[in-house]
This record gives C-alpha cells, structure tokens and sequence, in this order.
C-alpha cells in the first residue's frame, strides 16, 4: 500500500515537473499576417454585412475580436500616414510621415514619403518606381520588432499594389518589400532590399496573373438589381474607368484597357485579387509559417481606395469592389488554414483611412457638402502681397497645409507671426474653413477635442506645413469633383475596422474608445516583444484575454 502510494506520489510530482517545463517555453503564433484594406470605412462591414459569405470578413466578425469604436487620433489621414501608424504606435509627429507627400523647406521641393535616390530599382528599369526605401520613416514597427525579438530569424514581408503601403509596414529590415509596377505589370522592389528579385518573384511575374484577371473584363458579382446598398449604376458624380463612356457595368473593354494601360486594374477587384496571389506566393517562396520561429506578412489591399476615389463609396462599383474582396479573403483564410495551419496564424484586418461620401452624392441627399481649395495658394498670395507688397509669401499648400515661405520674409524683414495672423484672420471668414491655426499655437487655442490632438499628433514640426486648415463636414477638395477622396478628421474619415482572428485572439467584441495606435502594441503584447520605439499606443487587453 506505501509502495503504491509512494508511486502515486511521485507521478504527480513528476507530472508537475514536466508541466512547469513546458510552461517555459515561449509560445507564439507561427504566422501574423496584417491585413489592411486601403480607404475602407468601418460601416462597410455592416453595409455589406447580408451580402458576405461566411468565409470572408463574417468569419473575422464571428469567430475572431471585433473592436468597433477605433478611430484615428491625427489629421491628415492619408495611406501612408496610415500605414505608418499602424505599424509604429505612433504618430506623424513622432514617426516623420505627416503625408503621402510634404514639402520640405531645406530642399526647396515637395518630397514623396518613400522616394530614395540613393537606391536603385530592382525588377524594372523605371528609376522612379523603384527608387523606394523607408529612409523617412523615424520610428521603427513592429515588424522591426519581430526581427529583433527574433534575432532576425523572424521573416517580414510587405506585399501591395503601393510603393509606400508595402515599404512602411515592412520596416527598415524585412526579408523584403515588393509592390506592383505599372510600366510592366510585375511586382518589383529596390537595392534598398536586394539586388536582384527572388527567384519566387520572378516566378509569378512570369506567369502573367494580371492579364488573366481581367481577360473577361468586370461585370458584376451578383445580378445588378441586387445591389441594393448601392446608388443606381451610372450617378453624375461618378468617374470613369479606362475607355468606358459611362460608368456602367460591364467593363467589357477592361482587358484591352489594361494591356492600354497597367494602372486600370488597381481601380478593380482584380487588384486585390492580385495582391492576394502574390500574398501566397510569398509565404512558398519564403517558407513563412513553416517553423516555431514567428514570420509576418503585411498585406495592403489597395483597390478599395482607388475604386473609391473613382466612383465615390456609394457605387455600385465600390460595392462590388469588396463583395469580391470577401470572396478573395475567404479563399486565402482556407490557404492559410492549409499551408500554415488553423490555429496556428494570427491576422488583424483594419484600414489606413476612411473616405467621404461624395459631393453629388450629398447634395442629391440634402447633406451638408461643399468644396474647397479652388485657386487656393494663388488667392492666399495674392491677399498677403495686397497687404505686406510681397509676393510668393505661401510656397505649397499641401495636407490642408500652408507652408510660408521662411527666407522670403526673413529677406524682406516681414514678422513671421503677423504674416500668419493676418492670413488665419482671413481664412476664418472662409465659409468653406471650420478652424484655421497656427501650428506653434493649436495647444491654447479655442478649437474643440478631439480635433486640437489629432492637429498636434500629425504636426511634425519639420515636415509639416506653417498653419493648419481644418474645413466643414463633408466638404471636399476641389480636385475631387468625381469620386470621393479622404484626409479630415472626421468619423467619415477616422473611424475604420479593427478585426482580430487567430492564435491568442479571443472570440468577441468591444465598444470602447481605441485608436488605430493601439494595432502594434497589441500585437507586440501577444508575441511578447518589445513595443515600436516610438510607441504611443496601449494593448487592447479583451483582444488577448488578459
């Protein structure tokens, strides 16, 4: 009886022992795959909601977290601002990236978030496609994170139709950043990564996907009349895409229109698709998922916004944009089910921007609309040299920006504080403008939370412009007189999706406040890494559990 008692004993011992042993051991998913959907609003997951299958974004709703109150915490909300933000925790006035592009005053000249003289293209010999690299960006991501948590064991790779939405997600150090370049239809990459394209690379490129995408041109996904959430075919206030008269489905000329033109397949479903394909050649190409050690894959799916910006959120085109991406999405979910394992990859799903009803759209409707900024740096100067016989005073108006011309009034002995005044007294009795501020002076101003943060937050005060323009509800830049664009603060603009499924997710949903800077601390807090060191952001405990 001792004897057995004694056995006993000591299997629970040993039981205990070898529990604690394997409690040692860091775990960790095999795979995070991020998931930004470019210009995607958060109501769009509810809009559609009826229209979805069940493998595509319901399964994200249903079987993973939902964080429903996410917004963003600066202005300009652009993509690559976005992108970085997401990936940093942080903001443009920590990070550097205050727009896709700023003017900078020591060169004289508006500079592109991404661009790089001193890299060489890789994959093609366009100089200005892919001379990329992340030199801008400050602050590292949470995919240089991974790397050094990993001893850069951990592969990172950033796929997208952008230069800049593949190249800021990805880091200053992943296994590589490709994007789509329009002069050949290839995907290519830059020195900055590597001298010569993968062999997998060139493998796809070789096989042509585009053009079988589009060979039987853009109809509907469903029958027309279904498309219920969705303005009649053919609104005033849409563009149109390629040689198409109208915009009216079927695109039955998108195959030609391609071969015509390489960027015509960015504003169709059939980008997205792309996208996805060589999503999943890159996690063969580079075994990621394949061992213990954690790999990230950063996708950016970019059709959405450049179908937005063509037709305007309530198109028909638009919708049929993400009933589509839906489709793509719940094919890759069952790639990656298949390849890396279920239960063994995290995804987040979320967006860089929202983007604005358009301006017919609103008008049509009764809403509050308008448009802005017609002539804009022309008339602002005029009105300066009218007063101080200056001339040339605002340099760029850009980012709802107006960058003053520092030697100009350093040369002629003007007071940079009266110039700016005088120009924000004038633009608050625009009536298109809400608030005009000086950047060096939003802090004690009058102007309502959460706007006043979200001002300071994208204010870089090397990179961003002299006075901050903040214009009415719904009221759009000239430029967007078709379509739509983003860039406010608004909840049109700033509320977006924040979607968790995986390994280490909870089931479930929150209506709490977020922000888009608490993405990279959550999912640093999950793989147990350091945050981005430029982190602002908080980790979003429901998702995790804990």
């Amino acid at each position: 009886m001792f004897k057995k008692s004694l056995i006993f004993a000591l299997a629970i011992f040993s039981t205990g022992v070898f529990s604690q042993k394997n409690n040692t051991t860091l775990k960790r998913p095999k795979l995070v795959v991020g998931l930004v959907v470019d210009q995607m609003r958060w109501d769009y997951l509810y809009r559609y909601y009826d229209k979805f299958e069940n493998d595509g974004f319901k399964r994200l709703i249903n079987q993973g977290f939902s964080v429903n109150n996410v917004h963003i915490p600066y202005v300009p909300t652009y993509t690559a601002v976005g992108h970085s933000s997401i990936y940093t925790g942080s903001v443009p006035a920590i990070n550097g990236i205050c727009g896709n592009d700023w003017y900078d005053k020591s060169l004289g000249k508006s500079v592109y978030c991404t661009a790089d003289d001193s890299v060489k293209p890789v994959g093609t010999a366009n100089a200005k496609v892919g001379s990329q690299s992340p030199k801008n960006l400050w602050s590292t991501t949470m995919t240089d994170q991974l790397r050094l948590a990993t001893n850069f064991q951990g592969k990172v790779v950033g796929v997208s139709l952008k230069d800049r939405a593949s190249i800021l997600p990805a880091g200053h150090n992943p296994t590589g950043a490709f994007w789509f370049d329009d002069s050949t239809g290839d995907f290519v990459t830059s020195s900055y990564y590597m001298n010569e394209l993968p062999k997998w690379v060139n493998d796809f490129n070789a096989q042509k996907v585009p053009d079988n995408l589009v060979k039987n041109g853009w109809n509907t996904l469903l029958p027309i009349s279904e498309y219920t959430e969705s303005s009649p075919d053919n609104s005033p206030w849409e563009g149109l895409l390629g040689s198409a008269k109208t915009p009216t489905f079927p695109y039955n000329n998108f195959a030609a229109d391609y071969q015509k033109k390489k960027d015509n397949i960015r504003t169709s479903p059939f980008g997205n698709t792309l996208t996805l394909k060589m999503a999943k050649a890159a996690i063969n190409g580079e075994n990621l998922g394949d061992d213990a050690i954690t790999d990230f894959l950063a996708i950016n799916l970019a059709s959405t916004d450049y179908a937005g910006h063509k037709f305007g959120p309530n198109s028909i085109e638009v919708e049929d944009v993400y009933l589509r991406l839906d489709r793509d999405l719940g094919d890759f979910f069952k790639y990656l089910d298949k390849t890396v394992g279920a239960g063994n990859y995290t995804v987040f799903l979320s967006a860089d921007h929202g983007g604005a009803h358009s301006e017919g759209f609103m008008e049509e409707h009764k809403m509050p609309t308008g448009f802005y900024g017609e002539g804009a740096k022309k008339d602002y100067n005029q009105f300066l040299k009218d007063k101080f016989g200056v001339d040339k005073l605002v340099i760029s108006f850009t980012n709802n920006q107006i960058y003053l011309d520092d030697k100009i009034m350093t040369d002629n002995k003007l007071d940079e504080t009266q110039v700016k005044d005088y120009l924000i007294n004038y633009l608050n009795h625009d009536k298109s403008v809400l608030f005009a501020v000086d950047m060096k002076k939003v802090a004690p101003s009058s102007i309502p939370e959460p706007i006043k943060t979200r001002i300071m937050n994208g204010y870089n005060w090397q990179r961003s412009g002299d006075i901050q323009l903040i214009f009415h509800d719904s009221w759009l830049p000239n430029y967007s007189r078709l379509g739509t664009t983003h860039g406010a603060w608004n909840s049109y603009d700033s509320h977006i999706p924040l979607l968790f499924m995986g390994w280490g997710i909870q089931k479930g949903e929150t209506n709490k406040d977020y922000h888009m800077t608490d993405i990279a601390p959550t999912i640093c807090a999950l793989l147990k890494i350091q945050f981005p060191s430029g982190n602002v952001g908080n980790p979003i405990a429901e998702v995790l559990g804990k």
